[in-house]
């Protein structure tokens, strides 16, 4: 050793607590190392728990978005159209005038044939009733024959005109002319004495209260009306009416009266 060179340094040594063998100072304390990422992260937390006292704060920065705006636009002077101003129909937009044709005879003839023949000239707007004033529906028009038309045969009408047709079943005899129900005038009760009970209950005022009883000792109901014809009523023909309940006694047409 050369006497220019400092002595060299001398570990120290620390005695180690009383209890501790000596050798390995596997007593001292270790050093952790903390990574200096997780060390921001802390002081981070700290500052922002130390600023705002643990509430949150409300960005004065933020702005609401602007709402839509609607525009109106009105119109003003504008006028409504004029019927004047609205284009005059032409020839082919006109409805054609209805033809004329020459109404034949229809009586004698089946219901059903005398339709048959009135739509070939042109004749479409077709009714019927009964002619005996039963005021029964021709259901079935082939067990119908014409006794009577409302236009005499022969004239020359347009074929927009309606032809009403009175009929009968084939085995009933036609009438002389049409016959019609009474009609109840100035409120007084007609006689109803042999017309259908059908025909009689309309002639009455739609509110009146009506019974009707088989006159026969059977004690039938009266289902189809225009089948059964009145035999007695109440009150009597001529008797003013003012709301009163009327009541019939009626048999089958055919049948007798008691």
């Amino acid at each position: 050793m050369s006497h220019n060179e400092p002595p060299a340094e001398q570990p120290t040594f620390i005695a180690p607590p009383a209890g501790q063998p000596a050798g390995k100072p596997g007593w001292a304390r270790k050093r952790i190392a903390v990574p200096a990422a997780l060390l921001i992260f802390f002081v981070g937390v700290g500052i922002g728990s130390s600023g705002d006292n643990g509430q949150e704060k409300t960005s004065t920065d933020a702005k609401a978005e602007p709402r839509p705006t609607v525009t109106v636009t009105e119109t003003v002077g504008a006028e409504p159209a004029k019927a004047d101003d609205a284009k005059p129909a032409t020839d082919d937009e006109r409805p054609a005038a209805a033809e004329k044709a020459t109404v034949p005879d229809f009586v004698g003839m089946g219901l059903q044939s005398a339709q048959d023949k009135a739509q070939e000239l042109g004749f479409f707007h077709l009714t019927s009733h009964d002619a005996l004033g039963r005021d029964r529906m021709q259901a079935f028009d082939r067990n119908w024959k014409v006794c009577g038309q409302n236009v005499k045969a022969g004239t020359s009408a347009s074929t927009d005109t309606e032809l009403d047709f009175g009929a009968v079943k084939l085995a009933e005899d036609c009438p002389a002319k049409d016959e019609k129900p009474p009609a109840a005038r100035d409120g007084k009760m007609p006689d109803f004495t042999g017309t259908s009970v059908k025909s009689a209950r309309g002639a009455l005022d739609s509110g009146t209260s009506l019974t009707v009883e088989d006159a026969s000792p059977e004690g039938r109901w009266v289902l189809v009306e225009s089948n059964w014809q009145v035999c007695t009523q109440q009150p009597a023909a001529g008797v003013t009416l003012n709301g009163r309940p009327v009541t019939f006694t009626a048999v089958k047409f055919g049948e007798t009266c008691p």
